[in-house]
């Protein structure tokens, strides 16, 4: 993820790669190609300059230690998710937040997604009318060589409810408001691993919505956000196929294909009666390098963080609670 920061920063006419921080043998390569200062840690860095901001893409159980790092040293931050590896750690992160002026961003960079945006304003604009149901999926094949490239995807701290179901559930909350309770079943019956393979989510939302949610690796199905959206050219795309439907008492919208099926009114709802058919129109731009040009607004001071660190721990919060509820059999409810 470094090196995909990396390109998204030699695309963006307003930044510039100062410095690599990285104590791997290969990092002082990849530094010295790149035409800047290589350090083996992020305080040997510290002492010696003061960057206008950086980003952390470390492993995740580092992220907190060097975000009140940068914080101590008074340098903005760009925090890859997941924020913390536990809500007590990321408690501790928040608290020092909350206690400087120096911002730290969370990298859930779904939130700079303009189909998310503009899903958002369709829900929001209520012509879908009351919100009821949420449904959604991410539903993938993995490789076996994304287990063998990183064994500890198939351990315990791995699996897709903690590895890919984050990015869900800040997509939902920004779409449906706080997610109150959840209920889940998982399954590890396809791979046997010691972690699941499968999950089904119910949630339910502050505000009255209901969901629910289909998780698969082992699932051959374009039913994900990377495999619809068109937003990572890495993944093949399928224009036909959707992720997630929101239904409101006036009519539903399907996306990312941003398919539009509503009546006029109330007094026009009936499902013996046709739908008006139309789309949201949308552009769809890599949110990565829509990410990086709001955090130069946020180091210059022009814009709060959109995704803060109590948002990233909402997220955590959510995600604990579906491993707790799919571990427990029990419906788990969020304060």
């Amino acid at each position: 993820m470094g090196r995909v920061h990396m390109d998204v920063l030699a695309r963006n006419s307003q930044t510039r790669l100062s410095a690599l921080v990285d104590p791997a043998a290969q990092a002082q390569a990849l530094a010295r190609d790149a035409g800047v200062p290589w350090f083996a840690s992020l305080n040997e860095l510290l002492q010696r300059s003061r960057p206008d901001g950086l980003v952390i893409a470390t492993p995740n159980a580092l992220h907190v230690t060097q975000a009140l790092q940068a914080l101590a040293a008074g340098v903005p931050v760009l925090l890859e998710k997941p924020v913390s590896t536990t809500v007590e750690q990321g408690q501790r992160l928040l608290q020092a937040v909350q206690a400087c002026s120096t911002p730290v961003l969370v990298g859930h960079h779904r939130a700079h997604s303009p189909i998310m945006a503009r899903a958002r304003e369709c829900v929001q604009s209520g012509r879908l009318g009351r919100l009821v149901v949420v449904q959604g999926s991410a539903t993938f094949y993995k490789p076996d060589g994304y287990f063998a490239d990183g064994p500890w995807r198939a351990q315990p701290g791995g699996g897709p409810i903690l590895i890919n179901m984050i990015h869900e559930v800040h997509n939902l909350r920004m779409l449906c408001g706080e997610v109150v309770a959840v209920q889940a079943f998982s399954s590890s019956a396809v791979r046997g691993f010691a972690v699941e393979d499968t999950a089904v989510i119910n949630l339910r939302f502050d505000s009255g919505v209901l969901g629910s949610f289909v998780l698969s690796d082992a699932a051959a199905s374009a039913r994900s956000w990377e495999q619809t959206s068109q937003e990572n050219k890495a993944y093949h795309s399928y224009a036909d196929e959707d992720c997630y439907a929101i239904s409101g008492t006036l009519g539903s919208l399907s996306v990312p294909t941003m398919r539009l099926k509503t009546y006029a009114c109330a007094q026009q709802a009936s499902w013996w009666k046709p739908f008006e058919l139309g789309a949201v129109d949308c552009v769809r731009e890599d949110p990565l390098d829509r990410q990086l040009a709001h955090f130069v607004q946020v180091m210059l001071g022009q814009a709060q963080p959109l995704v803060s660190v109590h948002d990233g721990l909402q997220n955590l919060r959510v995600t604990e609670a579906i491993c707790e509820a799919a571990r427990s059999g029990h419906v788990v409810q969020l304060s």
